[in-house]
This record gives C-alpha cells, sequence and structure tokens, in this order.
C-alpha cells in the first residue's frame, strides 16, 4: 500500500515536471486558490454543493447495490425543470416550486432503469448511461429553442429571479466569502440520510437488498420494489440538486450547463466507501481540487491534471479498502 501512494505522487511529479511546474509550487497555488482566501473559500464550497447532492445519488444507488451512471443526466434534467418553473412561476412559491419541480424530475428521469432493472433483470449501467444522452440531448433541443431567451446571443434560459436568494445567501463582515444555504441543505441531507440508513426499518432493507437481494428477498424484503425506490430517490437527489445549482448559483440553465458534477458523484461515493457521513469530506476533497484547478491553469498547467490526480486519489483509495477486506478476511 505504501508503494502504491509512493507511486501515485512520484507519477504526479514527473507529470508536473514534464510539462516545466515545480511541485512544491503547484501545492502552494492549489491551497491558496481554494482555501488561503475568502474567495477561495467561497468557491470551494460553491463546487462542493452539487458534490454533496450528486454524491448522495450515488451513495444510495450503491447502498442498493446499483451503480447508478445516470446522476450527470438527473442532475442536467433537474436543473432544466427548475429553470423552467422558477421562470413562469414568480416569488417564493415558484422558488418552492422549483426545487420540487428538480426533485420530481430527477426520479423521473431515473425511473425507466430502475424499472429495467428491478423487473426486466437490465443492468442498471447501460440504461442510465443511455439515458444521460437522451437528457444532453433533450436539454440541448430546450435551450436551443422553446426556454431560450430571445434577447441573448448564448443557448441560455431568461434569468431566474429568486425573491429569496438574500435569505439564504451570508455575507460575513463584508468580505468575498458567500455561503448558501444550498450547502447547509446538502450536509443535512446527508446527515439524515446516514441517520435513516442505520435506525429505520427501510433502511435495513435497502443494506440488505445490496448485501445479497437473494437472500433478502427470503428474509420476506420486496426486493424490486426497494431496487426501483432506490433508483428513483437517488435521481431525487440528483434533481434536488441540480435545482439548487440553478437558484442558489447560476440563477439560469444554459447549455451544457453541468461540467461533470453528476461523473465526479461516482468518486464522492466510491470515496465515502461504507459511511454516508464521509460523503462530505470526500465533497470537500473534490470541491478543493476543482476550484484550485483555475489557479493551476494560471501556472500553465492543464485543467486534465485535476482529473488525474482525482483519478489516482480513488485509484489508491479502492486499494486500500481492498486489502484492509483482505486483511479482516484472513
Amino acid at each position: 500500500m505504501i508503494f502504491l501512494i509512493l507511486g501515485c505522487f512520484a507519477l504526479v511529479v514527473v507529470l508536473l515536471q514534464i510539462i516545466g511546474v515545480a511541485p512544491g509550487e503547484a501545492v502552494q497555488a492549489m491551497v491558496r486558490g481554494s482555501l488561503g482566501t475568502a474567495r477561495g473559500w467561497s468557491g470551494t464550497l460553491r463546487e462542493m454543493t452539487p458534490l454533496l447532492f450528486a454524491g448522495l445519488a450515488v451513495y444510495v444507488g450503491l447502498r442498493a447495490g446499483l451503480f447508478n451512471i445516470g446522476a450527470e443526466g438527473q442532475f442536467v434534467v433537474g436543473a432544466c425543470a427548475s429553470a423552467v418553473v422558477a421562470i413562469h412561476v414568480p416569488g417564493v412559491l415558484g422558488w418552492i416550486l422549483s426545487g420540487i419541480a428538480g426533485l420530481i424530475a430527477g426520479a423521473l428521469w431515473a425511473f425507466p432503469a430502475g424499472w429495467i432493472k428491478a423487473y426486466r433483470g437490465g443492468h442498471e449501467v447501460v440504461s442510465t448511461i443511455m439515458l444521460n444522452f437522451m437528457a444532453l440531448q433533450l436539454t440541448s433541443y430546450l435551450v436551443l429553442g422553446p426556454i431560450r431567451d430571445p434577447s441573448k446571443d448564448d443557448a441560455t434560459t431568461p434569468d431566474v429571479l429568486s425573491p429569496m436568494r438574500p435569505l439564504l445567501e451570508t455575507q460575513f463582515d463584508g468580505s468575498s466569502f458567500r455561503l448558501h444555504a444550498a450547502w447547509l441543505i446538502g450536509i443535512l441531507l446527508i446527515l439524515g440520510f446516514g441517520w435513516w440508513l442505520k435506525k429505520t426499518v427501510q433502511g435495513y432493507e435497502l443494506n440488505a437488498t445490496g448485501a445479497n437481494p437473494k437472500a433478502a428477498q427470503m428474509a420476506g424484503v420486496p426486493v424490486p420494489k426497494v431496487t426501483l425506490l432506490a433508483m428513483c430517490a437517488s435521481g431525487a437527489f440528483a434533481g434536488l440538486g441540480g435545482a439548487f445549482h440553478v437558484l442558489a448559483y447560476e440563477q439560469r440553465f444554459y447549455n451544457d450547463f453541468s461540467p461533470g458534477y453528476g461523473y465526479n458523484a461516482l468518486g464522492v461515493a466510491l470515496l465515502a466507501g461504507g459511511s454516508p457521513w464521509a460523503l462530505i469530506p470526500a465533497a470537500l476533497i473534490f470541491g478543493i481540487l476543482g476550484q484550485s484547478a483555475s489557479s493551476l491553469q494560471i501556472m500553465e498547467v492543464p485543467k486534465g491534471m485535476t482529473s488525474i490526480l482525482l483519478g489516482l486519489l480513488i485509484i489508491g483509495f479502492a486499494v486500500f479498502r481492498y486489502r484492509n477486506r483482505e486483511v479482516n478476511r484472513g
């Protein structure tokens, strides 16, 4: 394990040396850009927020034995539905309904994959990947046509004016640090899900279905129903994350809305391992790397370097978990 970690670090150092950047300077730039200033912290929490929701979405599926690759599509569909409702329904009611619309849209987009898995035995990876492409094409069509703001050159909806935004966003002492309530809601959802998973019968059924579907079926757990509900709940969390990203940060929906939050959520959920509460530090790590990417680009470090760092981190953690599991079995 030690050699693996050292090997990962050595690979990163070699890559930085090849592009002519001192590793120490790169690390300092990452820390300074993400955690060294009030603006950096604000950006890190902004990057972290959608990963809390999308990471929870993927994690719910994993606990039920499902690998939900479709969080990206569910996130985008939820964001699009939320923006449409917020544009047409003004006021506080519109803000609330738009959040509900995002949640429902994400759940409905995940429903076909869950039903195919639960009642036809089809693999969810294939169906969710296909649904991702459909979601991107559908939302692209909508924002290029029916819901596009004709007064703007870009493919975007009209701006969403949220009357609750001043109440939900806090700026401390006039500094550049901003904290939106969406971040806190994401934290509370994860904490609540962790409690639900460990303290309720439904949580036990979810764990049992993911651990051994046949044994769970023999024990009286309605496995198909649990599987379908788990996939729909997974999509709902992802869609809610998209809705909050529109309402809290972007204030509109546009083409290529997500830079890959749904895909990064896979890494967040895998890093969390067996603990739902570990989703919080896992999302923070991804948020730090996402925010620091701009600082690295100033040093002419390719944007893909952060993806390499994330990949190495996930591989190292996966090997660590596998080794510990083998040791415990031995």
